[in-house]
């Protein structure tokens, strides 16, 4: 999904990006996630939607409203973020996005409806997700769709979501995740794979892009990271937003990129 939106503080048109060196930034990006981790990223998304103004999180009843789910996990050990590439859909075909969907009439939520599309284009089921918090303001996709990102750290089937137990050593890793333990819809989903949390501040990675024409990003380079034979779609005349990415490549970019920047920017790995 894409949008267009309201600034946000921490990336604006006069800012300029960066990737901070590791040692500054709020989560390691090469140790396994824990128990510390997670309650530093809660508390990251705690300040950051707290310190939102105005009517930014507001819910305008008169719009189609969408949500998706910014899933962290470990995998063999490595901390980092589950990503899709999308089947050939109607709409955004073979491009890179979180899970998620359109709003349904008998979601309760807007975090059911991310974790209701979570379960059902990857396989994760709600009880394997440890929520942390949202971000934001919602942007608006280029569908028209006001679209609401949650952000949750994903445990393999069968594991006990440990959460903020304080009966376990809180810098112990927590559980890996399998990515042969996804079940994912096809055709809706081309692929799922896993993004390194050191890949997404490579500078061999990352290339600045402009949200909307007018803020600034980082949108990430994943071609080596998804399996042989899935295909992207190409981006039609230099389309800003459309298509897998730009030059052949494939990237995170448009809204998951500016979803995944903005993140980035709470938690201190850019700035």
């Amino acid at each position: 999904m894409k949008s267009q939106g309201s600034q946000t503080p921490g990336l604006t048109h006069t800012t300029a990006m960066n990737v901070l060196p590791s040692a500054l930034s709020s989560i390691s990006l090469t140790a396994p996630f824990t128990q510390n981790t997670l309650r530093t990223i809660k508390d990251a998304l705690s300040a950051h939607v707290s310190s939102l103004k105005g009517p930014a999180m507001g819910v305008d009843p008169k719009e189609i409203h969408a949500a998706v789910l910014v899933p962290f996990c470990n995998v063999d050990g490595v901390p980092g973020v589950l990503l899709e590439v999308r089947g050939k859909l109607r709409s955004h075909s073979g491009e890179v996005s979180f899970p998620g969907g359109r709003v349904d009439e008998t979601d309760a939520s807007f975090l059911d409806t991310a974790l209701r599309e979570t379960h059902e284009e990857v396989g994760v089921r709600s009880g394997q997700v440890d929520v942390l918090g949202q971000i934001g303001p919602p942007e608006q996709s280029l569908r028209g769709l006001r679209v609401w990102p949650y952000v949750g750290f994903i445990y393999p089937p069968g594991s006990p979501r440990l959460g903020l137990q304080h009966d376990l050593n809180p810098n112990t890793p927590l559980p890996s995740l399998p990515l042969s333990s996804l079940t994912i819809s096809q055709p809706e989903v081309a692929c799922a794979f896993h993004v390194p949390l050191a890949a997404l501040a490579s500078p061999a990675r990352l290339k600045t892009d402009l949200f909307r024409g007018q803020k600034p990003y980082w949108a990430v380079e994943v071609s080596d990271l998804i399996q042989q034979g899935v295909e992207w779609a190409p981006n039609p005349d230099n389309h800003p937003e459309i298509g897998g990415g730009r030059d052949g490549r494939l990237e995170v970019w448009g809204l998951t990129g500016w979803y995944l920047s903005l993140l980035m920017t709470i938690l201190r790995v850019y700035r």
